[in-house]
């Protein structure tokens, strides 16, 4: 293996403010009120108690309700995390170096992994967005009334405006940094935000996931009751073929790559994230209207009731404490030398996630009976 700290990660690693050399290759502890960025405990603590949360509740619908595509969800997300982020810190390893390069790297968290390169809170993240996400589509109702297809692709929309919200934000707040040396990856770009990193990871590997789990492991018509072999092994599998549902939706916008054609891969990634959330609209948009024919409440625990507005509430807090060097940044760059985000974007993330826990909420709940009215 090749050095963990070639000079494209020394310059990252210096840009947020530490060195990669003689990085732990397992596993290092920090001071959670030492870190780069007072912000950075209040993402883990929210992160991380999510994902704890979502297996709680996971483990609650397997046993009480007989209901595997959570837990298999939640153990999908971490298994696509162990494939697709190690070619991510370690391109060279992978044999990547030139095809895909170093893309990011992440500031130091409280507890680090693989040479300092993945915070124990990312490990957390992806079952826990991925849970919020299933949570809220299924409160919604659009995988009994639409089947898998429209559930996976509402899921895509969901994990969008949320993931989004989170990931503008990030660079500003040195909780990590994109590579700008990679432009073959990292261009074209929203504000600070690749646009692939925008489509892939945002939406394509959530709606992929989530579109193998339910068709793996959930209920079908002649399909008897899945044995824990079987749902893991389906698990796993679900969790390794996610990234290849990346490479086949990246191959578009892939196949113009090039400075001189940078125009052409903007039009192509903004067309597919139009997509996203033209179908995720009309599905919501749908499953809204349905709930005037169809009054009865759709049962929904508590990680659906609370987690997801508990998420958007804190990402819009730390925004908040953003916003003065945002505003206050000269051609997109603070005076602390990082690059914001994009503001009318993540306003255009919030209001639709706002709309999705009141519409999930206003799903889940009962409605009071009417009051006779006297003749």
């Amino acid at each position: 293996m090749g050095n963990p700290c070639d000079p494209a990660a020394e310059r990252l690693a210096d840009q947020l403010g530490f060195s990669c050399r003689d990085a732990n290759p397992v596993m290092d502890l920090r001071n959670p009120f030492d870190l780069a960025s007072g912000t950075m405990p209040f993402l883990e603590l929210l992160v991380i108690g999510g994902a704890v949360f979502a297996l709680v509740h996971a483990w609650r619908r397997r046993r009480r309700d007989g209901d595997p595509v959570n837990i298999a969800l939640w153990f999908a997300s971490v298994v696509y995390l162990a494939v697709i982020e190690p070619p991510l810190y370690f391109p060279a390893w992978f044999g990547l170096e030139e095809h895909v390069g170093l893309i990011f790297s992440h500031n130091l968290f409280t507890v680090q992994f693989m040479y300092d390169r993945l915070p124990l809170y990312i490990v957390a993240f992806y079952p826990a967005l991925s849970q919020l996400a299933y949570e809220l589509v299924r409160a919604l109702g659009i995988f009994a009334r639409r089947g898998p297809l429209a559930g996976s692709l509402a899921v895509a929309f969901v994990c969008q405006v949320f993931y989004e919200i989170f990931d503008q934000l990030g660079p500003q707040l040195r909780w990590w940094a994109w590579n700008p040396g990679n432009e073959k990856i990292n261009e074209p770009a929203l504000a600070s935000v690749p646009m692939n990193s925008m489509l892939l990871f945002a939406s394509v590997s959530f709606g992929a996931m989530t579109y193998l789990v339910v068709r793996l492991v959930g209920a079908r018509e002649g399909r008897g009751t899945l044995t824990g072999r079987q749902i893991s092994l389906r698990t796993i599998a679900a969790g390794v073929v996610t990234p290849l549902a990346m490479t086949i939706v990246s191959a578009p916008s892939g196949a113009f790559r090039g400075e001189d054609q940078l125009w052409i891969q903007r039009t192509i990634l903004g067309a597919e994230l139009a997509v996203v959330w033209i179908i995720g609209l009309y599905l919501v948009a749908e499953a809204w209207r349905a709930r005037r024919t169809d009054p009865v409440p759709v049962a929904s625990p508590l990680f659906a009731r609370t987690y997801p507005a508990l998420f958007l509430a804190v990402l819009l807090a730390l925004w908040l404490v953003a916003l003065p060097d945002w505003f206050a940044a000269d051609d997109g760059i603070t005076e602390q030398g990082t690059p914001t985000g994009s503001l009318w974007y993540v306003a255009l993330c919030a209001a639709a996630a706002t709309g999705l826990v009141v519409a999930a909420l206003r799903a889940t709940a009962s409605r009071p009976a009417a009051t006779p009215v006297p003749s």
